[in-house]
């Protein structure tokens, strides 16, 4: 199994920018960002079920997946890790570095994208919460994070919907543990018209750091980053951050 992709591999970069995709997403969804940030490696997270691995299972437990991930991580610490989630992605990427910090490679920072925090109530499906089709369809066409016409198509529907519901049930059944901090600074983003992640919700993101905490707004609603990524706010964090480390010396088994 792979759970990673790289577009674009550069090991003279200083840091690794790892990409945790929303619910339903690929890998792909992050795949022009190496070409935007000449400065970084950029790895994609890739989750079971679809694209590259589509013959596989949908994840359905949070945490056991976070487990796989940061065992895939561990051969790329050889430089300072910097993870980026969007959505569902956040979370992950939160409880990958809380899990990454215990084995002793603390994440640089975490960029928090359109998410809510851990701790704070998710917004519901339509139907009383129900995982129906119909339900899900209609909240991420509400969100904007599927095209209308590959949602009427039916072939592509049945190819998509496993996934995209085995996602969110996954990220139903997700309970955060009240004394789990992270030490890293977080930035969390937001898009400025996006109604499930408010400014004032993405604030929350302090609670859960000990570290330094930004918040930013960017133009958009839930997928701001499709016609807004935040490039920018990447770099300018960055170049805030101490001279990258020299990388490890593994000891020999």
């Amino acid at each position: 199994m792979s759970w990673l992709y790289c577009r674009t591999p550069r090991p003279e970069a200083p840091y690794r920018l790892v990409c945790f995709p929303h619910a339903g997403g690929s890998a792909q969804f992050f795949g022009s960002w190496s070409d935007a940030l000449p400065g970084l490696e950029v790895q994609s997270v890739l989750y079971p079920g679809r694209a590259q691995r589509i013959a596989e299972p949908p994840p359905v437990d949070l945490r056991g997946m976070v487990a796989d991930i940061a065992e895939a991580l561990r051969p790329l610490d050889d430089r300072p890790l910097v993870f980026f989630g969007h959505s569902m992605g956040a979370v992950i990427a939160y409880e990958t570095a809380l899990l990454l910090a215990r084995r002793g490679t603390p994440v640089l920072r975490l960029f928090a994208s359109g998410c809510r925090a851990p701790h704070r109530e998710r917004p519901s499906l339509p139907d009383g919460g129900e995982f129906t089709e119909e339900a899900v369809v209609a909240a991420v066409m509400e969100l904007g994070g599927v095209d209308a016409e590959l949602m009427a198509n039916k072939m592509m529907r049945e190819l998509v919907l496993p996934y995209l519901i085995g996602d969110l049930r996954m990220f139903e059944a997700y309970e955060h543990r009240a004394t789990d901090v992270l030490d890293c600074p977080v930035t969390a983003i937001a898009g400025d018209t996006d109604e499930h992640v408010t400014a004032a919700e993405a604030d929350f993101w302090s609670v859960v750091t000990r570290g330094p905490f930004r918040r930013h707004q960017l133009p958009g609603g839930h997928f701001y980053l499709t016609d807004h990524p935040p490039f920018d706010l990447i770099e300018e964090a960055l170049r805030e951050e101490v001279p990258a480390a020299p990388p490890r010396q593994h000891a020999k088994p």
